[in-house]
């Protein structure tokens, strides 16, 4: 039976001014990911990422540990939300990074004012109709989905699929196919780890869901972030 593996990205920049590359401790899970894949003994057929630049360092690094030489696809329907979009629509004052870090800074304990200031966001951008955003909640689940669906019909039998991706996309598909819904995204996209692996299977019925989030090469260590 086919079967494709959503994979995480490892840990991007968090509070850079440049986000979308792997930090030192990034490079660092992304390595041990590829352990875990070649202990895992997955070959896959193909391997597909989003257009992001932490997706592709994720890939370089995870596959040469791991020891597999397949051709990258790219699908950028795998790609992450704007998050920068989600926040100055929340406070369009933030459209000034100089103002997010100071409003930040004031709490005294910028990390996890963040969060919450980051989970008002996207419950914002979940809860509207789109109008404030250049993409809506509904239409980025539906591309994120389509990406996925996309892979599966390309897998023949007895193929597998690694997809490297984002915590958004991959909640996204989960949440769909656990209710048909949209619904639990808000509660699973924040508990995906980076390099967490998620597993679905290609069938006569569809995709089925697996496994959700497995962090196991992650244990032991103090690799693990969510963000």
């Amino acid at each position: 039976m086919p079967a494709i593996y959503l994979i995480r990205h490892a840990q991007a920049s968090f509070g850079r001014s440049d986000y979308d590359r792997l930090s030192p401790q990034g490079e660092q899970q992304s390595a041990v990911l590829g352990k875990a894949l070649a202990e895992r003994g997955i070959k896959p057929t193909r391997v597909v990422m989003g257009a992001m630049r932490r997706h592709a360092q994720t890939a370089e690094i995870a596959l040469r540990t791991a020891g597999i030489e397949v051709p990258t696809e790219i699908d950028e329907g795998l790609n992450e939300f704007d998050h920068d979009h989600v926040i100055v629509a929340y406070k369009p004052a933030y459209k000034r990074r100089a103002v997010l870090l100071a409003d930040l800074a004031r709490t005294g304990h910028p990390t996890r004012a963040f969060q919450e200031m980051f989970t008002a966001a996207t419950q914002r951008w979940v809860e509207t109709d789109g109008d404030d955003y250049p993409e809506s909640f509904q239409a980025f689940c539906q591309r994120s989905e389509d990406a996925v669906r996309r892979t599966a019909t390309r897998l023949g039998k007895g193929e597998t699929a690694v997809v490297f991706t984002s915590g958004g996309p991959i909640a996204a598909v989960t949440s769909r196919l656990l209710n048909g819904t949209d619904d639990l995204w808000l509660k699973l996209n924040p508990v995906t780890v980076n390099t967490a692996i998620t597993k679905l299977t290609v069938g006569h019925s569809g995709l089925t869901l697996v496994s959700f989030n497995e962090h196991g090469h992650l244990d032991g260590t103090e690799l693990l972030s969510y963000r």
